[in-house]
């Protein structure tokens, strides 16, 4: 894929290669694996960001920022056998309640998932098997930096559209990418910063219910699972999206395998439809799990 060389994403490349050079080649690949409308999309975002104020070298930091923060926790879970923390008291003040991390830290998620292949691929997927002609609701459980929400309302035909997230700054940063106007008019959702666990949302059920890369940073999997069944409608379009030994500064649940997780998802009540695994990057599926290197996975439940 050729870059615009008076586009945003070649400054933002070469900010990131000046405080990580490790990085440059693996960007440069992950970039040529873009389709034309994924690397509009990724500027759409860096204009954005521009928009709010968010300048280039600061995007390099943030981004720069997960990539150290999660070396840092796979030296210690390759040590240990287990992530640092297990609960959300002990991540919560330097994490979520934290704005000026939190801020950084969505900003380099968002840029994770046109940089990192496995983050690419999960969003495909997502994308693929969103009903995109179905009426009625929509809620998302940890909507973050907001660009899968707003993904969602562009692509979807959903009377309403709910957003719930325990953290204030990932509500403000929804609500911002939703009412700048960079893509396109918003209507009919609403963000609620609550427990999405302790805390009721504003309908009893819904007809899909997202929740990406959520689980694997709360104290109680399966009641999370348990409670998206209890809302979900018979029919309700249901996409989950986790990590298998992918430790990060604030991942609690350690899921083990594939086995492991779907275990869960039994005792919740809850049934496997389609299962995206996707393993470490250059090795196979048997070999991460052999070698308890990170994977990602993708699942379609239904009740």
């Amino acid at each position: 894929m050729n870059l615009k060389s008076d586009g945003p994403v070649q400054p933002l490349m070469r900010e990131i290669s000046r405080l990580n050079p490790m990085q440059t080649a693996f960007i440069e690949s992950a970039l040529r694996d873009l389709t034309a409308d994924e690397l509009q999309a990724l500027e759409s975002y860096l204009g954005f960001c521009k928009e709010c104020g968010v300048e280039t070298p600061y995007l390099a930091q943030c981004y720069d920022l997960i990539v150290r923060d999660t070396l840092r926790e796979q030296v210690y879970f390759m040590r240990h056998k287990r992530y640092r923390y297990s609960t959300y008291a002990e991540v919560a003040n330097s994490v979520y309640l934290n704005p000026e991390y939190m801020q950084k830290y969505m900003h380099g998620l968002a840029l994770t998932s046109y940089f990192w292949p496995q983050h690419v691929a999960l969003r495909r997927r997502f994308m693929k098997a969103l009903p995109k002609e179905r009426s009625g609701h929509y809620l998302e459980i940890g909507p973050g930096h907001g660009v899968y929400f707003m993904n969602a309302m562009r692509s979807s035909r959903f009377d309403s559209f709910e957003g719930v997230d325990i953290s204030p700054k990932s509500i403000e940063l929804t609500r911002k990418i939703l009412t700048s106007g960079h893509f396109g008019r918003f209507e009919n959702y609403n963000l609620l910063c609550q427990d999405f666990l302790t805390e009721k949302t504003s309908r009893d059920q819904y007809d899909a219910i997202v929740m990406g890369e959520v689980l694997e940073h709360v104290e109680q999997p399966e009641a999370f699972l348990r409670k998206i069944s209890s809302l979900a409608r018979p029919d309700a379009f249901i996409w989950i999206t986790t990590v298998i030994n992918a430790p990060a500064v604030d991942h609690l649940a350690l899921f083990e395998s594939d086995a492991a997780l779907e275990k869960i998802v039994a005792q919740a009540g809850l049934s496997v439809r389609e299962k995206l695994l996707i393993p470490y990057v250059g090795q196979t599926v048997a070999n991460s799990l052999e070698k308890r290197l990170p994977m990602n996975i993708g699942l379609v439940l239904a009740k």
